[in-house]
């Protein structure tokens, strides 16, 4: 198959194409770098002639209410008028946990306008759901840092390694159309400060992780089902530790 990623040259993108090339299919990285623009449809037509399947693992360049909302809306909404034309059989979104249940959050409100988009849109879908990557705590705790302190919310959290979730897509993209969600978190689940705590330690980061219910992540307040699964299921295979000391090396 001809599956075209959107978003193919970042983090979970080239991974998504380095798996689908491996096995077999034609995937092909589309993206500012290679001249696709799903904002301003540049490049689009072009890059989707002949595809079977769309994957979109493209983000928002800001996380500011409007910008975030208006990047999904747009770029889902052009992206799917052009899989459309081009006569595309599946369309696969990277999404996150949560979005559908109702949040203060802009951009887990921007991700769920997404989803409807895609749902409301008539064309075969799935959508795959995933928590946050380990990738990106050492991130949430400087988004969180005051001084020589990290205040961070003592819900329930469930990271999950970049290599994991772009198995789930790339496999996703690979198989028959959903039109409904797959959740992809990763195997341990523990508290949110504990866990952004123990990549800090062992980066021998001196900062001091604090827990406090009313701590805002990204703006919004969470909960114990915020950032989690509700329903039991398929889990990543990476644990915390194991991609600690892989990332060290």
């Amino acid at each position: 198959m001809k599956i075209v990623v959107i978003g193919g040259t970042g983090l979970i993108g080239s991974k998504v194409i380095t798996r689908l090339t491996e096995h077999g299919h034609e995937a092909v990285a589309a993206s500012h770098n290679t001249g696709v623009n799903t904002i301003t449809g540049e490049g689009l037509a072009d890059v989707l002639a002949g595809a079977d399947v769309v994957v979109d693992v493209t983000n928002s360049p800001s996380f500011e209410a409007k910008a975030v909302l208006d990047f999904f809306t747009t770029s889902t909404t052009n992206l799917l008028a052009a899989e459309k034309d081009a006569g595309v059989g599946h369309h696969v979104a990277l999404s996150i946990v949560g979005v559908e249940r109702p949040s203060e959050g802009a951009y887990f409100i921007a991700k769920a306008a997404q989803e409807k988009l895609i749902r409301d849109s008539g064309a075969p879908y799935s959508i795959v759901h995933a928590t946050q990557f380990f990738e990106f705590m050492g991130a949430i705790a400087d988004t969180a840092t005051d001084g020589d302190t990290v205040t961070l919310p003592p819900v329930s959290f469930q990271p999950v390694a970049a290599d994991d979730v772009a198995s789930a897509v790339a496999r996703t993209a690979a198989g028959t159309p959903l039109n409904g969600t797959v959740d992809i978190p990763g195997p341990e689940r523990g508290r949110f400060d504990e866990m952004v705590g123990r990549v800090l330690a062992f980066r021998n980061d001196p900062r001091a992780v604090v827990a406090d219910p009313d701590a805002p992540y990204f703006g919004a307040r969470m909960d114990e089902t915020t950032l989690v699964p509700v329903t039991d299921g398929p889990t990543g295979e990476t644990i915390l530790a194991a991609w600690l000391e892989a990332s060290a090396k």
